[in-house]
């Protein structure tokens, strides 16, 4: 897909590894310069191991090897105050901003009845509140370019459809949806149009860890990757165990650039056909 993104910004969160550093990197091939956030910290009710400086730092080296500038800052997607001052240096810096990609997101499980409230309380305030966060901060910087833009929000298959022991992260994904309608109503008469991408299991940190492979394959004590891999490629239609991060970008890339300039109120799923199992 030959998209040219040349003279736009992109401010993204969770931007350290995963799809975060993949959509910087693939805007960033595509020509727009990059504002880069993530928490660089870790959550405790997150079973897994977060994103650190160093990861964001390797984001910042291969958006820059492609030639790109760059502003990467440590940020929260649970406090306001530390990403307003993100993007609003950002676009100080680099001049405008034109696309927005709410990206930051955990995982985290537990039947309704062992959630705790702050576990329950932690999802929602990255996975939903947070992206609203991201949105509030941008949007401001999006009206006085006057240029219209390009929003997209990262939502899930779980935003779409149901799963068992991870009612807060399907509600926090619904949320997002529901946000994204909203918005695209909202922000349409400024030319501003808003989507969200909806993937099935990407192959990143967040599903290839013990809390994913016991969620997947609860009856095991030690479940493996390969019978997680089995367990995951059961919920698909297409014979594949999960996707990549690119995949996702790919369709991140199409729904900020002019090929989908009369798109939005979308949910995009990237999910080899999930939704339909």
């Amino acid at each position: 897909m030959n998209v040219s993104l040349d003279g736009q910004v992109a401010f993204i969160t969770g931007a350290a590894r995963g799809q975060g550093r993949s959509h910087a990197v693939t805007l960033a091939a595509a020509g727009a310069d990059i504002i880069a956030v993530d928490l660089c910290e870790q959550m405790d009710t997150v079973g897994y191991g977060l994103a650190t400086e160093e990861d964001l730092a390797e984001t910042v080296r291969q958006v820059e090897a492609l030639g790109r500038r760059i502003v990467a800052r440590p940020a929260d997607v649970r406090d306001t105050g530390s990403l307003r001052a993100a993007v609003d240096e950002g676009v100080r810096e680099l001049g405008r901003l034109d696309i927005v990609v709410a990206n930051a997101g955990i995982l985290s499980s537990g039947s309704l009845g062992e959630l705790g409230e702050r576990a329950w309380r932690d999802m929602i305030d990255v996975n939903l509140t947070g992206v609203w966060r991201t949105t509030k901060v941008a949007i401001p910087h999006l009206l006085a370019g006057g240029r219209g833009g390009s929003i997209v929000l990262t939502s899930s298959v779980a935003g779409l459809k149901s799963y068992p022991n991870v009612a807060h992260y399907v509600a926090a994904k619904h949320g997002v949806v529901g946000l994204m309608r909203a918005l695209a109503v909202e922000l349409a008469p400024h030319g501003i149009r808003v989507n969200t991408v909806n993937p099935t299991q990407v192959d990143t940190d967040m599903i290839q860890n013990d809390v994913m492979y016991r969620l997947f394959v609860p009856d095991e004590e030690n479940p493996t990757k390969e019978q997680f891999a089995a367990a995951s490629r059961a919920t698909a239609l297409l014979p594949v165990d999960w996707i990549e991060s690119v995949d996702v970008s790919n369709a991140l890339l199409f729904l900020t650039s002019d090929m989908a300039r009369y798109i939005t109120g979308v949910a995009l799923p990237i999910d080899a056909g999930a939704v339909w199992k």
